[in-house]
């Protein structure tokens, strides 16, 4: 459940948003791009500019198509604040990615766990104007579209560690494109300079095995060698890895488990 509610799409594609929703989109962006500038990697960097966002106010979905088609063939898709697995996965193969048109309130400012306007656009659609991560992606949604319900919890494992959470290496540096983290300033910083978060070279079988909480800072962060290697995985017969993952297990968690409150 949650508390939003995206907002309706006109008959043009617009979204009308309020003054007071074009200030919070101002203020997120003005906190996030500096930070952004110095830790994304290059293709991140490169859909940015690309895109040419605006600074002022929440951007239009009809301003994004147009270069996202131009770019990948790629298309936002606004979709209610929550969506089930059967869309997201349909909507991936068909090379259309699900943003909710709602944004986070002021009292959510820092922090929210549904993945918000801001989050989508901003975190992203950067990357989905790269042709190798717009293959990666669209491929994730075939094979989930066609699996079974316990594979798609397997195959959710390796989303989350790349598209949302993963870092990348660009020269002797590592770099963030995970867009869970490019929308977040907190772990914009955690993921590349805390010295308590682990970052390993990403390793299919232990991606699928590895559990994560949607509610803290990442522990663990996987490594790919460039984004190239994001397009080697879309031509991998990826549900063989799932089904060994499968057999083989979880692996131990690498944080508490979360506190249930029964009262």
């Amino acid at each position: 459940m949650t508390q939003y509610r995206s907002k309706p799409v006109n008959d043009k594609g617009m979204v009308e948003w309020s003054s007071e929703e074009d200030l919070i989109w101002r203020d997120l962006v003005s906190r996030q791009l500096h930070l952004v500038e110095q830790r994304a990697c290059k293709e991140y960097l490169a859909g940015l500019k690309l895109l040419d966002l605006p600074l002022d106010r929440a951007p239009q979905i009809v301003d994004i198509n147009r270069v996202l088609k131009q770019a990948t063939g790629w298309q936002v898709e606004p979709v209610p604040a929550l969506i089930n697995f059967d869309r997201f996965f349909a909507l991936l193969a068909d090379k259309k990615f699900p943003v909710a048109t709602f944004l986070r309130s002021r009292e959510e400012f820092d922090y929210l766990q549904e993945p918000d306007f801001f989050h989508e656009i901003f975190g992203h659609c950067a990357m989905l104007t790269n042709p190798e991560f717009a293959e990666f992606t669209q491929m994730y949604g075939i094979l989930g579209r066609n699996a079974s319900d316990k594979q798609r919890v397997y195959l959710a494992r390796l989303y989350w560690f790349t598209v949302e959470f993963g870092l990348v290496k660009e020269g002797d540096e590592t770099k963030i494109y995970g867009g869970g983290i490019l929308s977040s300033p907190g772990e914009t910083l955690y993921a590349l300079d805390d010295p308590q978060a682990m970052r390993v070279d990403f390793d299919i079988h232990t991606v699928l095995r590895t559990p994560y909480r949607i509610d803290i800072m990442q522990p663990e962060y996987f490594v790919l060698d460039g984004i190239e290697h994001l397009y080697k995985l879309s031509k991998m017969d990826l549900m063989f890895h799932v089904k060994q993952a499968m057999s083989a297990g979880l692996l131990p968690p690498l944080f508490e488990p979360k506190e249930v409150n029964h009262a």
